[in-house]
């Protein structure tokens, strides 16, 4: 009986610690009695009391202001309440006490509408709570009725309301580097106010008092900073103001609706439909920068957050945050942020954020980030991280990034890391390192595990050789072969010079390395090879295709012998020998296969020494 007692009595007094420690801090008890004692000394002494931390702004509270107050058993509430006027307001963070200035003071003056047209007025002017200046272009709306209106140099506004059936309507106020303040308004009524904003605060001037500060010498008190998650606001984000600092941009739009979307940078809502002449000029006037449509008609242009559906533009259509699923203007679309779908240009499409989308534009495609499905443009295609998918356009394609698909145009393409896939070009083809197929007249990469097909393949950490031989034909020949081991192409001229035997030889080919051994000492090299023969005029075709199997040994990092078998086919319309020239082919001793009167082979032999 008696443990039960005992028991019992325990969990009485933990429950009733636990309870003590569980309310709320600014529900705890404080008797205090002082006497002209400056406000941080009498804090100090209520930190100690109540067990809690206390922060504020040094600008804000005048912590040196003489104190004298005596209560009894008063709520923490209460006593901070007689401390300090009504423009402040405490803010309880676990321990901690966030003394702050009330972000709100508000006179109103109101007088009943006109009843014949339902449309009340609300204006007055906006002030900053610290300083009483007049505070320009903050925003003033009426989120539900998309209603809007910007603070002149005197701080006033003036904004027009349609009645409804509602008792209550709220009015927000926002502006940059201030807290945004919302406040509800009788509707029906014309009303006057007077509104002031607190600034966010910088808290590089914070004071926090900790209990043991009362009992601690002044060398010896250890200040620990605040919850900044209530201490310190955040400064708003400029995300979604990308599109109004684009060239466009600053151009179409109007300094009222650039600073719209600094002061509204956190509200968007949703609507299911707009028009609009030009931007400011619609069902959705200053504010449809902050409207997501389902369904958006620009006439001329529109400004708006998003499409999540449909949006067409006579001109332009410029839309701050995502745009999905179909999109067409008829001269430039500008999106801030992802787009989905299909986008249509006859111009020129932007977007500052990733694509997932069949695009088109007459002239250029310019995307920010990653673009995924297929591009198309007049003129050129640019993509400032990977591409997954095609690009197609008349004269140029670029990727800063990974191409994982194939890149099309009529003069240079350009992957600017990885190219995985094929590019196709007039003239040109890029890729940092190559893992796939390049076909154009000059192709370059700094690596590659793929293939180059061109006039001209230049793999700067790959296959080099400078190449001077022999073959049945000419006496001196010297060839360039560059690629890589799997796939190179051969550029070379040869020439007889011998007096009336002469014979001039220049063409193009295609060859592999195919090692042996291990060290790639012994290596087998087959080609196939096309050369012009010039033998004393330009009238006649002789043309010479060549299939030979070198065996290649390398004597050490820079010089290497090769020799092997080869193949002729020569194609030839000359019937008379011009004097000086060699017209007998092959030389003597060589069996000529007849396949028909312009056409024979036979087998001969190339032998020679390679550089590099």
């Amino acid at each position: 009986m008696k443990t039960s007692k005992t028991l019992l009595f325990i969990l009485i007094f933990f429950c009733s610690v636990g309870t003590a420690y569980g309310q709320s801090v600014l529900n705890r008890s404080v008797t205090l009695d002082v006497n002209r004692q400056r406000l941080d000394q009498v804090l100090e002494i209520i930190s100690n009391k109540a067990d809690c931390y206390f922060s504020y702004s040094s600008s804000v509270v005048k912590k040196d202001s003489l104190v004298s107050l005596s209560v009894r058993n008063k709520t923490l509430k209460e006593v901070l309440a007689l401390l300090f006027n009504t423009s402040f307001e405490f803010r309880e963070s676990g321990t901690y006490i966030i003394i702050r200035k009330a972000p709100i003071r508000m006179t109103m003056i109101t007088k009943k509408a006109e009843l014949e047209d339902k449309i009340y007025t609300v204006s007055g002017y906006v002030y900053d709570e610290h300083s009483d200046a007049a505070i320009p272009d903050a925003s003033v709306y009426e989120k539900k009725l998309l209603a809007s209106a910007l603070t002149n140099e005197a701080g006033f506004f003036k904004l027009k309301l349609k009645s409804s059936k509602a008792t209550s309507a709220t009015l927000t106020v926002s502006k940059e580097f201030y807290e945004d303040t919302s406040i509800l308004i009788q509707p029906g009524r014309s009303q006057e106010l007077s509104i002031t904003l607190m600034p966010l605060q910088v808290f590089n001037d914070v004071v926090t008092i900790s209990p043991e500060d009362y009992l601690s010498p002044d060398s010896g008190k250890q200040h620990q900073q605040a919850d900044t998650a209530l201490t310190k606001s955040p400064v708003p984000a400029a995300g979604s103001s990308k599109v109004e600092r684009t060239g466009m941009g600053r151009f179409l739009l109007s300094a009222k609706q650039k600073m719209q979307t600094i002061n509204l940078g956190k509200f968007f809502t949703t609507r299911p439909f707009q028009v609009s002449l030009v931007p400011g000029l619609g069902s959705h006037g200053q504010m449809s920068g902050q409207v997501i449509n389902k369904f958006s008609l620009n006439v001329v242009g529109g400004y708006t957050a998003g499409t999540n559906g449909l949006e067409i533009g006579g001109f332009f259509n410029i839309d701050k945050k995502e745009v999905k699923y179909f999109q067409a203007a008829g001269v430039f679309n500008v999106v801030g942020g992802v787009t989905r779908g299909v986008q249509i240009a006859g111009v020129n499409n932007t977007v500052l954020n990733k694509v997932y989308a069949f695009q088109a534009a007459g002239v250029n495609n310019l995307v920010k980030g990653n673009f995924t499905g297929f591009q198309v443009a007049g003129v050129c295609n640019h993509v400032m991280d990977s591409v997954k998918g095609w690009q197609a356009a008349g004269v140029a394609n670029f990727a800063k990034n990974k191409v994982t698909g194939a890149q099309v145009a009529g003069v240079i393409n350009i992957s600017n890391r990885e190219m995985n896939g094929v590019q196709i070009s007039g003239v040109i083809n890029y890729a940092k390192k190559l893992k796939g197929v390049q076909f154009g007249l000059i192709n370059i990469a700094d690596s590659s595990d793929g293939y180059s097909i061109g006039l001209i393949n230049i793999i700067l950490k790959g296959y080099h050789k400078l190449s001077v031989f022999r073959n049945e034909l000419t006496d001196i020949n010297v060839a360039f072969k560059t690629g890589n081991s799997k796939f190179y192409s051969i550029l070379q001229a040869g020439v007889s010079p011998r007096n009336n035997d002469r014979i001039y030889s220049f063409g193009y080919g295609l060859g592999s390395e195919l090692k042996l051994n291990k060290s790639r000492t012994l290596t087998l090299n087959p080609e196939l090879t096309s050369d012009y023969l010039y033998r004393g005029s330009w009238d006649y075709l002789n043309l010479l295709n060549k299939l030979q199997l070198n065996l290649n040994v390398k004597l050490n990092k820079y010089i290497s012998f090769y020799a092997g078998p080869s193949y002729s086919l020569l194609t030839s319309d000359q019937t008379v020998a011009i004097t000086g020239y060699r017209f007998e082919l092959p030389s003597v001793g060589y069996k000529n296969q007849e396949y028909s009167n312009r056409v024979r082979g036979w087998f001969g032999w190339t032998a020679g020494i390679s550089f590099f």
